[in-house]
């Protein structure tokens, strides 16, 4: 968010913000993946993934504040919805924080990554950041 200087826009949208400072720091983070793990929350949103967090989800690695909510998450069948950065073939071009085009190969270990996290029960993927009004709608409705 601070590198594509959106932290300002987040604000306008909720007044609970929690940011990882550090892997060692956990407050006020503790809390995140108990209450995940006891239903405080209808679901879990990680947008985006980077390849590092989707290969930590589908290996069962949960050492970092998003791998460990997923994990506590799932196991409690608490719906969790993943926006993973590496799920198209080939070469994409991607933006800079300061603007400039920057082209990536996808790796197929990513891709088939991407497509292990697919099949994960409680894990539904999504491609588009549009699709999050989508995703809170399903469960303002409830």
């Amino acid at each position: 968010m601070k590198w594509y200087a959106l932290t300002k826009d987040l604000k306008i949208i909720s007044d609970k913000i929690y940011t990882e400072v550090d892997s060692n720091t956990t407050e006020p983070f503790y809390y995140i993946p108990g209450a995940l793990q006891v239903g405080k929350f209808d679901f879990f949103i990680v947008c985006p993934a980077t390849g590092n967090t989707v290969a930590k989800i589908v290996s069962g690695i949960a050492d970092t504040l998003i791998t460990n909510s997923v994990a506590q998450a799932a196991k409690a069948s608490v719906p969790v919805y993943v926006m993973p950065v590496d799920h198209v073939e080939g070469k994409q071009v991607t933006t800079l924080p300061s603007g400039e085009k920057l082209e990536l190969e996808m790796r197929e270990v990513d891709l088939k990554n991407t497509s292990r996290l697919s099949k994960m029960k409680s894990i539904h993927v999504f491609f588009s950041p549009n699709e999050i009004e989508d995703i809170f709608m399903k469960y303002l409705k409830n």
